[in-house]
């Protein structure tokens, strides 16, 4: 597995870093380090260019003294340049598995520059990507796995069965309905039409379970029990992943992507860019390999 972890010198990125260390990986999990000095800023003013560069030299010589201690095999780079793209663009070239970045939630003005980056590299990364927090657990791990049933959900679901887990760790399983996109394209009149909604209703819960069904097999065939697995009917899928997550206390919460983009985007919405955002744990975001 090829992880890289992006960093600057925020505290964000140092639990980044600690997260990576203490987590079992896959066997031959190699880790890049890369942090992307933005010199536009320090255009003729060469003490400050220094300075940027060395700021984001320290930030990969702590990252990388730290994963070693860990035994955990790890490179360090620094680059210039706006830092949006450059990671999105190194991952791509590289072709790693997954980009591991700091959630900054700091406020006003620091969470506008930092979170920008993040925003971006959720948004246009061509691999998983995963935003960290700290969590308060030291060992075992709460992973709550959302799914609908589609392709990209279940490449999430193989990506939580594929990697090695503390002992007593716990999976749930959380599939949501929701109310097929034909539903839009219904004659108006239809929308008050009890017996269309209960019929609609039913195909989305029927979906919600099969989709709970198809990814609990995914994690049993790996050796991974889950501790409950839900379908809910159709309401908002945001709010009711992060409710979800908040009461169970996950430290983690998987997604599958769809990369929609445009109209589609619009119209069908995107669920794990919201989720990320606004969870108070882990969020990773999966998507098919290398799928730019």
């Amino acid at each position: 597995m090829k992880i890289l972890l992006a960093v600057d010198s925020s505290a964000a990125s140092e639990a980044a870093a600690k997260a990576i260390a203490a987590r079992p990986w896959p066997k031959d999990t190699t880790v890049q380090i890369l942090s992307v000095a933005d010199t536009s800023s320090a255009w003729n003013a060469p003490e400050l260019e220094e300075g940027l560069l060395k700021s984001a030299q320290e930030a990969v010589s702590a990252a990388a003294d730290l994963l070693k201690s860990s035994a955990i095999a790890a490179t360090s780079l620094v680059l210039t340049g706006d830092p949006k793209t450059v990671v999105v663009d190194y991952a791509s070239q590289t072709e790693v598995d997954l980009i591991v970045v700091g959630s900054h939630d700091e406020s006003d003005a620091m969470r506008f520059l930092l979170g920008s980056v993040t925003r971006a590299v959720v948004r246009f990364a061509p691999c998983s990507v995963e935003i960290v927090r700290p969590r308060l657990n030291s060992e075992a791990w709460k992973v709550l796995l959302a799914t609908d049933g589609s392709p990209c959900s279940e490449a999430a679901a193989r990506s939580i069965a594929a990697r090695p887990w503390p002992a007593g760790s716990e999976f749930r399983v959380f599939g949501v309905a929701e109310l097929s996109p034909a539903w839009f394209r219904i004659p108006y009149p239809a929308y008050f039409d009890p017996k269309a909604m209960e019929d609609l209703r039913g195909e989305a819960m029927k979906r919600a379970e099969d989709a709970v069904m198809a990814a609990e097999k995914i994690l049993a065939d790996a050796g991974l029990s889950e501790s409950a697995n839900e379908a809910v009917p159709s309401a908002s899928v945001k709010e009711l992943i992060l409710t979800e997550a908040a009461q169970w206390g996950a430290d983690l919460i998987v997604a599958g992507s769809h990369g929609r983009r445009g109209a589609s985007r619009f119209l069908l919405g995107s669920v794990s860019e919201p989720v990320a955002f606004h969870a108070t744990c882990s969020v990773e975001i999966v998507r098919m390999p290398h799928a730019g």
